[in-house]
């Protein structure tokens, strides 16, 4: 089966900056990306229809004319009985919800509607990404440890709650912790490491290669993504990968992208002094929205920083390629690529903005492609 996870333009740019340098689908939530959770129901052939030109490079559309080609879209998180509604549809037919938005739709023309009876759960905002995070992370620890069985757990930590809630793949390494299952499932990925004194209490998931530091507290509902290296303490964070918080600071209903660092000592309220509803930043209206929150933390951009002891207001934003340091609290919204403190932000040069995200990612093994240099630069144009 061919199919395409595709994105409208108002959901993706209501999902910046987090989407800017990727589809929706591309999203982490739960243990695994939309994307892959998809291809777990419905196995195929995936790519992608984004709606901004500058993707298209990295994210390109294959068999888009094809008249049995599925379309899904990308924001919409699967389950058996809605990826088995959308393999049933024809050429022509779409499956609607009770909305009366598309979730899919065999070849690009619609010719006829079939209204879906299912409860369809999409990610709409920026805080869709935490607030179903708990939910994402037991529905994906059922279907990844279904009919398996982990690895062994250390005579040396300590279990709260039900021990077959802890799922260890191969290669991973937990010693000295203590894990608390009592509200949900701890998975510890690939190759992973929990460290000793750290405690956690699920619903957590931790992906491959990432590193729990020594006496770390992660609360419920937090993931913490593939290479990522985290310290102090995380309540309902979503980390998308590659990126460190590994030192002592809060963080709390937070979303944090792809390379990025948050230094020591930093800290992001989640919640305001008088109590009162969050308003956040809203990239398609420039302007700050009112939420029905009353908890938010930092969102947090692809190949951001933040120094030691910085501080962040409750439900602040930073773009893409930000670097923020010095004491005080910045503002609430930071553009992407500039650099700065309470005193004032400035344009981050291009070449400064490569040579420091070639050097972290050259930490992990990796680097950037023409592709993404080409796509990154185009951003630093908007």
């Amino acid at each position: 089966m061919n199919v395409i996870l595709y994105d409208e333009h108002a959901v993706w740019a209501d999902l910046l900056p987090i989407c800017f340098t990727r589809p929706v689908g591309a999203i982490r939530i739960g243990i695994d990306t939309i994307a892959e959770k998809w291809q777990a129901f419905l196995p195929g052939e995936y790519s992608w229809k984004v709606s901004e030109q500058y993707l298209e490079e990295l994210f390109p559309a294959i068999g888009e004319d094809c008249p049995d080609t599925l379309f899904i879209a990308g924001n919409v998180l699967p389950d058996t009985l809605l990826a088995a509604k959308a393999a049933a549809l024809k050429p022509g037919e779409a499956l609607i919800d009770a909305r009366g938005r598309v979730i899919a739709h065999r070849g690009k023309e619609i010719a006829a509607r079939i209204e879906s009876y299912t409860e369809v759960t999409a990610i709409e905002q920026l805080y869709d990404i935490f607030m179903l995070n708990g939910a994402r992370i037991k529905a994906d620890f059922e279907r990844l440890t279904a009919g398996r069985t982990s690895q062994p757990l250390s005579a040396s930590n300590t279990v709260i709650g039900d021990p077959s809630l802890i799922f260890i793949e191969e290669g991973a390494v937990v010693e000295g912790a203590f894990l608390n299952t009592a509200k949900g499932p701890i998975y510890v990925g690939a190759d992973a490491e929990i460290m000793e004194g750290s405690m956690l209490r699920g619903p957590i998931a931790l992906c491959e290669h990432a590193t729990v530091n020594m006496g770390t507290k992660i609360y419920p509902d937090t993931t913490v993504g593939p290479f990522c290296k985290v310290g102090g303490e995380l309540n309902n964070v979503v980390f998308l990968g590659y990126s460190n918080k590994a030192h002592d600071g809060f963080l709390g209903n937070a979303v944090i992208g792809e390379w990025c660092n948050i230094g020591a000592g930093a800290v992001a309220s989640n919640l305001k002094n008088d109590y009162t509803q969050i308003r956040l930043w809203n990239y398609p209206t420039h302007r700050f929205a009112r939420t029905s929150l009353q908890f938010c933390g930092l969102i947090m951009g692809d190949h951001s920083k933040a120094g030691i002891n910085t501080m962040f207001n409750t439900a602040t934003v930073l773009g893409v390629g930000v670097n923020v340091h010095g004491a005080g609290f910045p503002r609430n919204f930071v553009e992407s690529f500039s650099e700065g403190s309470t005193a004032g932000f400035t344009r981050v040069p291009e070449k400064k903005f490569f040579d420091i995200a070639e050097r972290m990612m050259a930490r992990r093994g990796k680097a950037l492609t023409p592709a993404e240099r080409r796509m990154l630069t185009h951003l630093m144009t908007l």
